[in-house]
């Protein structure tokens, strides 16, 4: 991993969040919440008509996976939502517009005169879901970047949210906004402004994951939530695209980055699962690291397992089979490059919100679609112990199955994954 003055500058940022972006312009539909109180920045009359929606259950928000809805071959919502359960989406990304201190869609499709995507949004929240908007990411001009000060820049964000209506936003704050400490106190100041003059916003905190939890530059993030004293619902980080590989590694960043929580703001282990949440990437990384709907399972049983805030992924537009499925070797923003039927992974982000996905196939071939029950896909068959449980406690000598191999616990344990680096499993080989 590259370093720059002894710090990690984790390429976990450089995810493809940003890579695949593109022109995304995505827009969301005013509910009218705030609409009427900020009727200036009232769509045109040319933009379509956005149903109104109550609020959903913060469960929803706190697992709503991120789509392009113009970009990278975006599916229709809707199918979606009746294939995997889901209720809300997490658009992605608002940027400055330019080097002006206002807000477009990918900085390029100003906030003010959008309505490219409000159909689609209308249609989603007639559906009974709705939608988030994700802010920053790894490409272009952020906000925090061109306005001068916090209130500037969470001015340009309210515009964001009485135009949309939103109940919903989350701050990605990565490369190269974090290494920027005015930039990042504009960020961390906005968000607690907008919290402040919004009651009931629901707001995330992403940054990059490392293995340590997060690199420098997150825990300087952390540090000035902690001056400003601004909690957020949840701080997130991105395990995936900095060495990572399967569930296992990405169980170890988590926990990791609980003990940067408990020693930033004094919080014990359980407050702050309760303000930790985790957001992956499906199938094959940008640095060619794979995580498989078994992974997803494990990082399920134990975000579940820890009460922890939230639980997404990048990206719907990736929830599906490439063609081949391992595309050639290669990463893609519109498939996974794994084996999957479409929709395999929103269906995790569904039961983390605590619903059960529909039954059958969304599409695509060679695997099952998820169920609540633990037991990952192994990759040899044969194997007779009963599946690792990250809910089950066990004690020296019990054995399980996991990923093909049958494993022996060395002594008593919980929640640490066969192959962790808490090396209290004993492999005993493929099964």
């Amino acid at each position: 991993m590259p370093t720059e003055n002894g710090r990690h500058r984790t390429p976990a940022s450089r995810r493809a969040r940003g890579l695949f972006a593109g022109l995304a312009t995505a827009a969301l539909a005013a509910t009218g919440l705030f609409a009427a109180a900020q009727s200036g920045n009232a769509a045109p009359a040319t933009a379509p008509a956005a149903a109104t929606s109550a609020a959903l259950g913060s469960n929803w928000y706190a697992a709503a996976p991120y789509l392009m809805p113009l970009d990278n071959n975006p599916p229709n919502p809707v199918d979606v939502m009746n294939a995997s359960g889901i209720k809300a989406f997490q658009l992605a990304f608002i940027l400055a517009d330019g080097s002006s201190c206002a807000p477009a869609w990918d900085g390029t499709a100003a906030v003010s005169s959008d309505s490219a995507v409000a159909s689609t949004i209308s249609s989603i929240r007639a559906a009974g879901g709705d939608v988030s908007v994700s802010i920053g990411g790894y490409n272009g001009t952020k906000l925090g970047q061109v306005c001068g000060t916090p209130a500037a820049t969470a001015a340009a964000y309210q515009q964001v949210i009485d135009k949309y209506g939103l109940h919903a936003m989350d701050f990605d704050l990565e490369e190269p906004e974090y290494e920027n400490s005015s930039a990042i106190a504009n960020e961390i100041g906005a968000a607690q402004i907008l919290q402040k003059n919004n009651p009931g916003l629901y707001i995330s905190v992403t940054t990059a994951g490392t293995s340590a939890g997060t690199g420098w530059f997150g825990q300087q993030m952390l540090n000035q939530a902690k001056t400003d004293g601004f909690v957020p619902d949840n701080f997130s980080i991105m395990p995936f695209d900095g060495g990572f590989n399967g569930a296992a590694s990405q169980i170890s960043a988590l926990q990791a980055f609980n003990g940067l929580l408990q020693s930033t703001f004094g919080w014990d282990s359980a407050t702050a699962y309760a303000h930790e949440g985790v957001s992956m990437m499906n199938g094959r990384s940008d640095s060619g690291e794979f995580f498989y709907q078994s992974d997803f399972q494990s990082v399920l049983n134990f975000a579940e397992s820890n009460h922890m805030a939230r639980y997404t992924f990048w990206s719907v537009n990736r929830d599906r089979e490439c063609s081949p499925p391992d595309n050639n070797g290669t990463t893609s923003g519109t498939c996974s490059s794994v084996t999957q039927n479409a929709w395999d992974f929103t269906k995790y982000d569904t039961q983390f919100a605590g619903a059960t996905p529909p039954s059958g196939s969304g599409g695509g071939t060679g695997t099952p679609t998820p169920t609540p029950t633990p037991t990952p896909t192994p990759t040899q068959g044969g194997c007779t112990a009963a599946a690792w449980s990250s809910t089950t406690a066990y004690t020296g000598g019990q054995q399980v199955s996991y990923n093909g191999h049958t494993w022996t616990a060395k002594w008593w344990t919980e929640a640490d994954v066969p192959g962790g680096s808490a090396g209290v499993w004993t492999d005993d080989g493929p099964c």
